[in-house]
């Protein structure tokens, strides 16, 4: 990963994201292992507002995950989802948080919404694509 995790949280996932839908309110505490360390990073999320901050404060949901596995995710691969489904990161407190978290996290840098891949192959979107 380019640069610090310090740097990416503070650059890409701090502020505001409108993508979060707008009712959505909560804390995540980020737990990065480190061989014997770990590092504490914790974020605030409030109506599409991100605040980023270093604490090892009480949050409605903890990820606990490796250092490395972390700087993957946060480049886009693997996605946060597949990597608990791997048991490459834990999860214990409010699991909707994580749904959220995954928004504030780029997909592989090719990745692209199927929508977005259709129009540019000029294939017709599905019967009914449109209306959802």
């Amino acid at each position: 990963m380019g640069g610090s995790i310090a740097e990416h949280l503070i650059e890409q996932v701090a502020g505001r994201h409108n993508e979060i839908p707008e009712n959505t309110a909560g804390t995540v505490r980020l737990d990065l292992h480190d061989g014997g360390t770990t590092e504490h990073w914790y974020l605030t999320i409030d109506h599409q507002d991100v605040r980023v901050a270093r604490s090892a404060g009480e949050a409605d949901m903890v990820v606990h995950v490796d250092r490395d596995v972390f700087e993957r995710i946060a480049t886009g691969s693997p996605r946060l989802v597949s990597a608990l489904l791997r048991n490459d990161i834990t999860v214990q407190g409010d699991v909707r948080l994580l749904m959220t978290l995954r928004r504030l996290f780029p997909g592989p840098p090719e990745a692209r919404h199927a929508r977005e891949a259709e129009r540019s192959a000029g294939t017709p979107p599905a019967p009914g694509a449109e209306a959802r």
